[in-house]
């Protein structure tokens, strides 16, 4: 059994130098296949790419050319694959590719003798040439070898001129660059880099193709397949939707763009729906790294000095050594690594064998796409090959089946809202995917009784899901929405002081449809769900989104028709009774939504917080009073000094202060005794809400 390569391009690029050098050499003797590798499979994806595979039939060794478009080069290096039977150890070296680096142009040009890789003028060319020898045949015949070329100012005028100055049998001669209408290179290696240095720049600036060489060094008669996935125009999908039949009919087209430089011709085409992950990475264009410039080992004068006995010296000597053994060993491993893979004896893979083609439910329809999963993906397969020229788009039949449909309309709470006045509900179909298939999105162009309906989009439809799509408005219908809001308590509790009241925030919506027409017609509608709310009324829904809830309903002929929709959410409330005033226990023991148990217990607990203030307040005017005799007391005393104890006036205020001393001992008495009454009242207030359950 002959020993198969599967190799991708990140494994060709990396080939061991002495390999590259034998590979190169059967390379040279491998005959070059012209003409265009035959295209035998396209798989274009939904995503924006397409797998492109080439096979043909080989007799030994062989070099095949692959062109790309630039754009696409990084691409095809990326995922390349070439199996190519004929690669064995035994006969040959495993594949590899070459093709020209996206600085090939500018190093090429630069590695010449005459180098055009900055568009130079003829002054520059000739300066940097200095040394050769030229013939000039004007002004007159003259062979020289270049010494320099110079700028000289113009005598009398402004600006400069170019000179040229050449060594010549009879001396040096200096001739204006203007003055010379042709001149040769007498050095026939300089004339060669010249014409390769133009033919370099005629494949590169003339060409937007960029070609990769396969070198295919295998032995014996076999079959070779090159595949690559590079970019291509996304297929799109087209339907027809007839809603006349006793089941609706649906077809459906895939429109295809062969936008490469190749025609197909008859090759197996397929179409696949999903969203792989796709990316570019730049693979083509050489990247170079900054490395730092370290100084010579051998600059500057060494210094003399001595050393010291040491051990150790052949463990220091093979730690140079060893790194250098360690690289080559790594390098070696690699490419053996390589080779291994190349060379693995692999068991051919069968194809599978192709599902049972579907019959058209449709009968007598056309002949369509075989449908079938693609790992995630879903793969649609053309039953016959398919030829399409470059640069050429085709439609082609992808599906023809019968499926469930029902007509309704659809009236959109939302659109209506954002209008603010009344709107005509959507005419729609709701769709059941009983296909079989996976469907791609596409517009949907709707026929009815015959005639055109409608256009209308899908999304990407699975098997066994439904959908709705619309393709008009419903002009004799008419609707409009009214909304409110409530907010009512529908719990309060109370536990451990603290009484928490629960609210329930009411939205609604009342939905007004009016039937003009005489025939009774299935509606839909569709109501915008608020965020954080349950559903209350209706009891339940026919179905719901992320976004909406729909309501299935008949809608009567010439009548009206009122639907309405409630959505509740809860929000609670903790309130500490013991910081409450008492105007707010007032309040909520008023308060009609509170149940009657609850404003019982509150409207006691205002009476204890009343008795608790007023005698808050006794306890603080007694204080008051006593503050004020203190107050005044310390006047007296200020005034018995100046006034002397022995005046008459010294008598009257000792007099003064004796009463209001013994106001102030009655006065503590009473203070004392209220602000115990105060304590007694404000504990029973306080204990009484901490006793509270309710």
């Amino acid at each position: 059994m002959r020993k198969s390569a599967f190799i991708t391009s990140f494994l060709m690029a990396a080939l061991h130098t002495v390999g590259a050098q034998a590979l190169q050499e059967g390379t040279d003797a491998a005959p070059r296949i012209a003409g265009e590798i035959p295209l035998r499979k396209v798989r274009l994806y939904s995503s924006g790419v397409g797998f492109f595979e080439h096979g043909l039939s080989l007799t030994g060794p062989a070099e095949l050319s692959l062109p790309f478009p630039r754009e696409a080069v990084n691409d095809a290096l990326k995922s390349l694959v070439i199996r190519d039977p004929g690669s064995s150890p035994e006969n040959s070296l495993p594949p590899s590719v070459r093709y020209p680096s996206e600085d090939t142009l500018f190093r090429s040009l630069r590695s010449l003798r005459i180098d055009l890789s900055g568009s130079p003028g003829m002054e520059e060319i000739l300066a940097a040439l200095r040394g050769a020898e030229i013939e000039t045949a004007a002004p007159y015949p003259l062979t020289g070898r270049i010494i320099a070329v110079e700028r000289r100012p113009l005598s009398g005028e402004a600006g400069e001129a170019a000179y040229l100055t050449l060594s010549t049998a009879g001396g040096l001669r200096t001739i204006a660059l203007a003055d010379i209408t042709s001149f040769s290179f007498t050095d026939p290696n300089i004339r060669a880099d010249l014409n390769r240095a133009l033919d370099i720049l005629r494949e590169f600036r003339n060409s937007d193709a960029r070609t990769l060489m396969v070198s295919l060094p295998g032995a014996g008669s076999r079959e070779v397949s090159l595949s690559y996935v590079i970019p291509a125009p996304v297929w799109k999908a087209a339907y027809r939707l007839d809603l006349g039949g006793a089941r609706p009919l649906l077809q459906g087209w895939a429109i295809v763009d062969n936008g490469g430089d190749a025609d197909w011709t008859n090759v197996e085409l397929s179409l696949v729906t999903g969203r792989p992950v796709s990316f570019v990475q730049n693979l083509y264009p050489p990247y170079y790294l900054s490395r730092p410039t370290v100084p010579l080992a051998i600059a500057g004068v060494a210094q003399a000095e001595t050393y010291d006995s040491g051990w150790s010296a052949q463990g220091a000597a093979l730690g140079v050594a060893g790194e250098e053994n360690q690289a080559l060993f790594m390098e070696t491993q690699e490419l053996s690594a390589r080779e291994d893979f190349a060379y693995e004896k692999r068991a051919p893979v069968p194809e599978p064998a192709p599902p049972p083609a579907r019959a058209s439910l449709a009968g007598g329809g056309m002949e369509t796409a075989l449908a079938q999963p693609a790992g995630d993906q879903f793969e649609f397969t053309l039953r016959r090959p398919v030829s399409l020229g470059r640069r050429q788009s085709a439609m082609l039949p992808l599906v023809e089946t019968l499926l469930d449909a029902e007509k309704t309309l659809v009236f959109s709470g939302s659109r209506a809202i954002a209008a603010g006045g009344p709107i005509n509900p959507s005419i729609s179909a709701e769709l059941t995917n009983t296909t079989g298939m996976k469907l791609p999105a596409g517009p949907i162009t709707v026929f009815d009784g015959g005639a055109y309906a409608g256009d209308a989009l899908i999304a990407f439809f699975p098997e066994n899901e439904k959908r709705i799509i619309s393709y008009g408005d419903d002009l004799s219908v008419t609707g409009s929405v009214a909304s409110a809001s409530s907010r009512l308590v529908s719990t309060v509790t109370i536990s451990g002081g603290v009484m928490t009241i629960t609210r329930k925030l009411g939205y609604e919506k009342t939905y007004t449809l009016r039937n003009a027409s005489g025939e009774e017609k299935r509606l839909i509608l569709e109501h915008p769900i608020t965020v954080g709310t349950s559903l209350a009324e209706p009891a339940s829904y026919n179905e719901r989104t992320d976004r909406v809830y729909r309501f299935v309903r008949s809608l009567p002929a010439n009548r009206e028709l009122t639907v309405t929709v409630r959505e509740e959410r809860p929000l609670s409330e903790g309130i500490t009774l013991a910081q409450l005033r008492l105007e707010s226990l007032i309040s909520y023991y008023s308060n009609q939504e509170i149940p009657v148990p609850v404003r019982a217990v509150l409207q006691k607990a205002a009476e204890l917080k009343r008795k608790a203030e007023e005698a808050k307040q006794a306890h603080s005017e007694l204080e008051a009073r006593r503050t004020r005799l203190i107050a005044e007391q310390d006047r007296i005393r200020r005034n018995l000094e100046a006034a002397g104890r022995d005046s008459p006036q010294g008598q009257e205020y000792l007099r003064r202060l004796g009463v209001q001393d013994g106001e102030i001992d009655a006065l503590s008495v009473q203070a004392d005794a209220a602000q115990e009454q105060a304590r007694i009242a404000q504990g029973s207030y306080e204990s009484y809400l901490a006793s509270l359950t309710i």
